[in-house]
């Protein structure tokens, strides 16, 4: 898990390599690491300075953030000039960029900032200093510390009594680093970089790991939190029973409906697909529905569980493996079964395993996209936007994984 982590993982398969995970403790060593060849890449969280350029090459900002003093939020002894600093103390990691700057500012003011550098050999701790310190703050330890906007948020949340308010410096980048003599690898970052931030994924990966975060608390007294209520949405029950007719859990059946509509029963998409499971008309009519009935819950959910049963008896006949088989049902959902019958067929003539989705069948519903694959004599439904079908099927897994880790399985 993690920001840097996700986009690492998109990185290296956009260069054709495997990602390996390296954890080191300070990073004064990893940067020592990284010139002596022992790794390529450092990604931190780490803030491009002037000072650290002199060692390592980053790549051009992947977000920026600023830094912020992190109080503990009682009203009459708030921070809230820097001035105020003068003659107070404030723990920092010695490695961080905020000594650095905790320094400058004690320079500027009439008395100085009593600064203590916490340097801890337990690298269990080291590793985290940041969160450790926050957590010290939070629990009446120590007074002050300093962090990363988009760190301190996502800590806010989970300890209810800090202030982040004050900040204490500019914008800052937040950069990943690469050795000075790896010019061609840090011109591929960039390049790559430079391309993903044109994307709506990489703001959905950056949303989920720092500004979903703020609405922790709104979530958590909400009905369909874990915490407090242990539902998903408002039409779980009606989920349960009908997920029991393909013999689902009703978790996966209920990331589908997610997926489909968010939950919304008056859904209506481009492509004129209706309600909680976004059927078309013509699907819709096969399953005894019509324009008086399409957007009603039950009704609606009845019909595309039908709709997914008939598919997965169709991908029954090939697919012994129950949980391959659910990823064959929801892509022929998303996209029809003919595409999905071609991806196969390409699968089975090019050498992967025809009854795998994962890095198999779903490698060729992405080629369907290029002439080379869909003119291809095994293939019979013609052009398909692959991208589509195969998100579809991520998104899904991933939220059933998701429900999995929160809602117990009744």
């Amino acid at each position: 898990m993690g920001f840097e982590y996700e986009l690492l993982e998109r990185f290296t398969k956009h260069i054709g390599v495997e990602l390996e995970v390296k954890v080191v403790y300070n990073l004064d060593s990893m940067m020592h690491y990284l010139n002596q060849g022992i790794g390529d890449v450092l990604a931190a969280n780490i803030t491009s300075t002037a000072n650290r350029k002199k060692r390592v090459a980053f790549t051009n900002s992947i977000h920026k953030t600023h830094q912020v003093l992190v109080q503990r939020n009682i009203r009459d002894s708030l921070l809230t000039e820097l001035e105020q600093l003068s003659n107070n103390t404030v723990h920092v990691w010695s490695e961080s960029s905020f000594l650095e700057r905790l320094q400058n500012i004690s320079g500027e003011l009439d008395e100085a900032i009593n600064i203590v550098a916490v340097n801890n050999n337990d690298t269990s701790v080291a590793m985290n200093m940041t969160l450790q310190l926050i957590e010290a703050v939070s629990k009446g330890e120590i007074d002050y510390t300093v962090a990363d906007e988009n760190v301190a948020k996502v800590q806010k949340k989970m300890h209810g009594n800090l202030n982040i308010d004050l900040d204490i410096s500019l914008e800052q980048n937040i950069a990943w680093a690469f050795r000075h003599s790896d010019t061609a690898l840090l011109s591929a970052a960039n390049e790559w970089l430079e391309k993903e931030k044109n994307h709506t994924d990489f703001y959905t990966i950056y949303t989920k790991y720092f500004k979903a975060r703020t609405n922790l608390k709104r979530k958590l007294q909400s009905d369909y939190s874990s915490v407090s209520g242990g539902q998903i949405s408002p039409y779980d029950e009606i989920i349960k029973q009908e997920a029991l007719e393909i013999n689902w859990d009703w978790r996966l059946l209920t990331a589908q409906i997610f997926q489909e509509s968010k939950f919304d029963a008056a859904a209506e998409s481009w492509a004129g697909a209706y309600g909680l499971m976004q059927l078309v008309p013509h699907t819709a009519a096969a399953y005894g529905l019509d324009s008086s009935n399409i957007e009603i819950p039950h009704a609606n959910i009845r019909a595309g569980v039908k709709y997914l049963i008939w598919i997965n008896e169709f991908w029954a006949k090939s697919i012994d493996n129950e949980t391959e088989r659910q990823k064959f049902v929801l892509a022929s959902y998303n996209v029809g079964l003919g595409h999905i019958i071609d991806a196969k067929n390409l699968a089975d003539k090019f050498g992967a395993d025809p009854t795998i989705w994962g890095d198999n069948v779903e490698d060729y519903i992405l080629k369907k996209s290029e002439s080379k694959f869909y003119t291809d004599d095994v293939c019979k439904h013609g052009y398909c936007r692959g991208k589509e079908p195969y998100n579809y099927v991520k998104n899904i897994m991933a939220g059933y994984e998701h429900y999995k880790n929160l809602i117990p399985l009744e």
